[in-house]
């Protein structure tokens, strides 16, 4: 049974800070069908269209009758556990540091059997068997282990599969293998960019309630007078309000200055959102403005806070881990009613993509987030459905305990999705004709 995660003691300052080695992440072409899954919450595999075979791993032609027809489909991951083994030595510097490690060999309900990374809450007969040479005897009578399999990305963000129990089990969140998996917040450290806003107020509380130990909260005009919101997310005993101007080069390197080296997770959620196309509103102002928060805001932010991530991402249990990006569904799909807005965050977007890139090499896992309309004042002539901002931040804390890539919370922005991979051309013809 895994225990409960203990605050840890306060790091000795004067310690070497450990540096990140990556877990093996060399992937086929192929295989990387199973890491765009994982990405986003899911366990697929190939499946054959001509003979339904399912197949692992992944390959470019059926096991069964030699057919290259495979798609990937969604799997339960139900399966009987066959056996068990602990690593107590390895050479893969990764692996060295974090042993003892535990490996499971599973049979599918769905057809295969595969290794997998194996979580300490499953407890397996064989074990029992081992432990007591009699029981073998009545190895027969022993039931099957079940265990359900899920696909999770590393912290090289490729795909590993994990073995979990069948059934939920207290502190489960807490072993210390799936704690490398994901980016939980208990006892983390976290920066939210904008508390004037209810998105940002909501993700506080979330936050607070997912156990963060500390939530600075940015705001940028410090000497206004601010509304009951605001004070309430300040009462709260985690809760620091901290100056945070993104449109400001030098606020942003002060405040990295004094908190860079502490926190472990960062959520950029401030944006501007303007209700304009190209020919509604004559000049730049208004694009420039979502531009320099959407866009600009972010590369300053990144390139402030980002190195700090980077050197801290394998410093002991509370490492820093991840960086979350607000988004739109506006970024895959121009919406042409909120244009300008749409245009700075698909910039946002392709920012995002390289900004992954760059820390993937450290550890730190990016977090893209792609809401539908938000129920705030820039949306409020949209018809429902929209996202309601304690569902949003929900969704965010819920992604970050997952150790997702992706999400696309929202009615709205699931079928503007699946419309998108359909077809991005005939979804920029409907859009354009009205039909969002």
């Amino acid at each position: 049974m895994t225990m409960p995660l203990m605050r840890p003691r306060r790091k000795n300052p004067v310690l070497r800070t450990r540096q990140m080695n990556l877990p093996p992440w060399g992937r086929s072409r192929v295989a990387l069908g199973l890491t765009a899954a994982a990405a986003m919450g899911r366990f697929e595999l190939q499946v054959c269209a001509d003979c339904g075979a399912v197949q692992y791993p992944p390959r470019e032609a059926c096991h069964r009758c030699a057919s290259s027809r495979l798609a990937w489909r969604a799997q339960s991951g139900e399966g009987r556990l066959l056996g068990t083994t602990t690593l107590h030595h390895s050479n893969d510097l990764f692996f060295r540091e974090r042993l003892p490690w535990r490996l499971a060999l599973v049979q599918l309900d769905a057809g295969p059997t595969v290794v997998a990374h194996l979580h300490g809450d499953v407890h397996a007969a064989t074990n029992a068997e081992r432990e007591n040479p009699s029981a073998a005897r009545v190895r027969e009578n022993l039931p099957a282990t079940r265990v359900r399999v899920g696909a999770r990305l590393d912290r090289a963000g490729q795909a590993v599969l994990i073995a979990f129990p069948d059934q939920e089990t207290p502190h489960m969140a807490d072993d210390p293998m799936w704690r490398e998996m994901t980016s939980d917040p208990k006892f983390r450290k976290v920066l939210v960019t904008d508390g004037m806003t209810a998105v940002g107020q909501a993700l506080v509380r979330q936050l607070v309630k997912a156990g963060a130990e500390v939530v600075w909260v940015g705001h940028a005009e410090p000497w206004k007078r601010h509304g009951s919101g605001l004070a309430d997310i300040a009462s709260l005993p985690q809760a620091t309000l901290v100056p945070l101007d993104l449109t400001n080069g030098r606020s942003v390197d002060e405040l990295a200055g004094e908190i860079g080296g502490k926190v472990d997770i960062v959520v950029n959620n401030a944006e501007v959102h303007r209700t304009f196309g190209i020919a509604a509103r004559r000049g730049t102002d208004a694009a420039k403005s979502e531009m320099e928060i959407n866009y600009f805001g972010a590369l300053r932010l990144a390139q402030a806070f980002g190195p700090a991530l980077k050197g801290r991402s394998a410093d002991g249990e509370l490492n820093a881990c991840a960086w979350v990006n607000l988004l739109s569904i506006y970024a895959l799909a121009n919406f042409p009613p909120h244009g300008t807005y749409s245009a700075s965050k698909a910039a946002a977007f392709s920012l995002a993509q390289c900004q992954r890139a760059e820390m993937r090499g450290a550890g730190v896992r990016v977090i893209n987030v792609f809401p539908g309309p938000i129920d705030d004042e820039w949306n409020q002539n949209l018809p429902p459905p929209k996202v309601a901002p304690a569902a949003l931040a929900t969704a965010i804390v819920q992604a970050l305990r997952d150790g997702v890539e992706d999400i696309y919370p929202g009615d709205v922005a699931q079928e503007w999705l699946e419309r998108w991979r359909d077809n991005p051309k005939v979804l920029e013809r409907e859009l354009a004709a009205g039909g969002g």
